[in-house]
């Protein structure tokens, strides 16, 4: 009974923190924007959005292969089950702060897999370096397609903002070069007296944390079928491109756009969601903005930002939760298994 009552306890947890987010995302909406979602989710046809959630559980299912191809030149072999699940996790944990996804995944590896945090996390930042590269080049293909277009970007209010915040950043106050200073300060202190710490706890815990995330950084040269690997690497991003293409076919007023238009509108969602956590509140309207240069009206625009906002944070929003409460049953002692990563740890 207290097995059950405690199992109870866990499922309303994770769903009670699912409906905190909701409601931490619709909260500082206006009435105009509530009921643009509303109108907007009347009008839709969903099995377009129901498409673009299955493209993207392939990204997800793609970004887990991808991300064994890196772990296994260390030794690693983490399964498929609990690999997957974690990758889901750390989307679900970056939805509430920056970062903490990429701690998240690799705190399941080494939970149920046994693998090195700072090892895995390696791997994690080489996997972010990719993801940029290929970013950057979307970026540019973008650029060419839409070289034509590029006078109406700069009239958008997206241009004008980014110009804005790229000048109250443009020369560094006071307390950020004191920062700078500082963690300069500590590093040169630490390099010099680093013979007399060496035999410390605190030295040598830093040092294994270094040598790990090396490690997995020099994973990238060791990778044993890199076509596969680089045929993965585009893979995941194509897929993130057609999740937002489909999704213009839920709206009468979209559905004859391109899949260039849908490249634009990817790569400029994608950098609002660098630029604010999530999304939250600008992907809407940076939808609504680029589509606006293709000649769509700004509600209609404004729909479809909101329908591709919310099936995606949904979707992860869900997968999170339902990740968390699989991950203790798929890895229960009865089930005779370790994991092979653990196996191979412990070999070594």
């Amino acid at each position: 009974m207290k097995k059950n009552l405690f199992t109870a306890f866990k499922i309303a947890f994770f769903v009670g923190v699912g409906i905190f987010f909701i409601w931490l995302f619709m909260r500082n909406l206006t009435i105009q924007e509530r009921h643009d979602i509303v109108r907007s989710f009347r009008e839709a046809n969903y099995f377009w959005i129901i498409l673009s959630i299955f493209i993207g559980i392939l990204s997800h299912i793609s970004r887990t292969i991808r991300w064994k191809m890196l772990l296994e030149p260390m030794g690693y072999k983490p399964g498929f089950r609990n690999t997957f699940l974690a990758v889901f996790i750390g989307y679900f944990a970056n939805l509430a702060l920056p970062r903490l996804g990429e701690i998240s995944r690799c705190g399941v590896l080494a939970k149920y897999e046994n693998i090195p945090l700072q090892k895995a996390f390696g791997t994690v930042v080489t996997e972010r370096g990719l993801d940029l590269l290929t970013f950057a080049a979307a970026f540019l293909i973008n650029l060419v397609v839409h070289f034509g277009k590029l006078g109406l970007f700069r009239e958008t209010s997206i241009y004008r903002s980014a110009v804005g915040k790229y000048r109250e950043f443009e020369y560094p106050g006071l307390m950020a070069w004191l920062i700078i200073a500082i963690i300069a300060s500590l590093a040169f202190l630490l390099f010099k007296s680093r013979r007399r710490i060496a035999h410390t706890y605190v030295y040598r815990k830093f040092r294994d944390i270094i040598l790990g995330f090396i490690e997995g950084l020099k994973t990238l040269l060791n990778v044993r079928r890199p076509l596969l690997f680089i045929f993965h690497s585009l893979f995941i991003w194509l897929m993130y491109l057609l999740m937002t293409w489909v999704v213009f076919f839920c709206l009468p007023e979209t559905a004859n756009l391109g899949l260039d238009v849908g490249l634009a509108v990817f790569v400029f969602g994608t950098i609002g969601i660098m630029v604010i956590q999530g999304g939250i509140g600008i992907y809407p309207w940076i939808v609504a903005e680029s589509l606006a240069i293709f000649g769509i009206m700004e509600t209609k625009g404004y729909a479809v930002g909101w329908l591709l906002w919310s099936g995606q944070t949904i979707t992860i929003i869900l997968a999170g939760i339902i990740s968390l409460m699989l991950l203790p049953v798929v890895n229960q002692p009865q089930n005779g298994k370790a994991g092979i990563g653990k196996v191979q740890d412990t070999i070594r």
